[in-house]
């Protein structure tokens, strides 16, 4: 096994979205780092199209001694999502530290037809899962005088430069962009509210797109190398934001800036440095 800085030893994690991609590797390089480990998704084992599974990330995990839970929830569904907080309670042992809203309903097509029942899905799954996640791990939180909370975020919250507009995708991500904005905005306001007792509360965005499965599905033959980021890096901002004093909340913090301007060194997902 790889050393890693073992900077999270003793705390413990919740992370959505850990079937596969960002979410499945940040998992994996916390319990490198020490964490205990709750890893969610819709399903425990394999998704019909997609590679990666809560199964596979579980056993992945594994091989760093810690302790691992998987909890299959509907996001989009309040009263199943409501289990997600205590299940990892009971099944780490102890109050949660670090919360990863990670997962999000993506499906784009143009404002003009799109069905309001996947306008409710998206703003259910985006928006009001991660504050429902949080509400539930913040007693916990700033009873003890700390916690982190990362939402993960995205470039298309920003408005569209223009006119002109000119073409490409953006034009279909209306809806999971209003989304995100909301994440950011209720990310910022939550921190707010807490200052002071201890809680870190940030937005982590991509700079770049991050070719999970269903990334490069959906967009991988369209991008060029330089639209691209490697999942390690936006890993490595999503540790230093778990990881972040008391005085760096309510942020939206974009990875490759953030490394850049902090000189930050990125790690494999086994928490070793990695190779240049």
């Amino acid at each position: 096994m790889a050393a890693s800085t073992g900077r999270l030893v003793g705390r413990r994690a919740v992370v959505t979205g850990a079937s596969r991609g960002i979410g499945a590797a940040l998992a994996l390089r916390m319990a490198a780092e020490g964490a205990d480990v709750a890893i969610v998704a819709r399903t425990v084992d394999h998704h019909p199209t997609l590679a990666g599974s809560l199964t596979e990330t579980a056993a992945r995990i594994s091989v760093h001694g810690g302790r691992v839970v998987t909890i299959a929830a509907d996001l989009g569904d309040d009263a199943d999502r409501a289990r997600i907080i205590p299940e990892a309670v009971a099944g780490l042992g102890g109050p949660i530290d670090i919360l990863v809203n990670n997962a999000a309903a993506a499906i784009y097509q143009p404002l003009a037809d799109y069905p309001l029942k996947r306008r409710r899905l998206t703003f259910e799954v985006n928006v009001h899962t991660p504050l429902d996640l949080a509400q539930a791990v913040l007693p916990g939180m700033v009873e003890r005088g700390e916690g982190w909370i990362i939402n993960l975020s995205s470039g298309s919250a920003r408005l569209n430069p223009g006119p002109p507009f000119g073409e490409g995708p953006r034009a279909t991500l209306g809806i999971y962009g209003a989304s995100k904005a909301a994440l950011n905005r209720l990310t910022n306001a939550l921190a707010l509210e807490l200052y002071g007792t201890g809680v870190r509360i940030n937005t982590l965005e991509p700079r770049a797109a991050v070719l999970t499965e269903g990334a490069d599905v959906l967009v991988g033959a369209t991008l060029r190398p330089d639209q691209i980021e490697p999942v390690e890096a936006i890993v490595e901002v999503a540790i230093e934001l778990c990881t972040c004093g008391p005085d760096l909340t309510g942020q939206v913090v974009v990875s490759l800036d953030h490394i850049a301007e902090h000189g930050l060194v990125v790690h494999e997902l086994d928490g070793s440095p990695q190779r240049t």
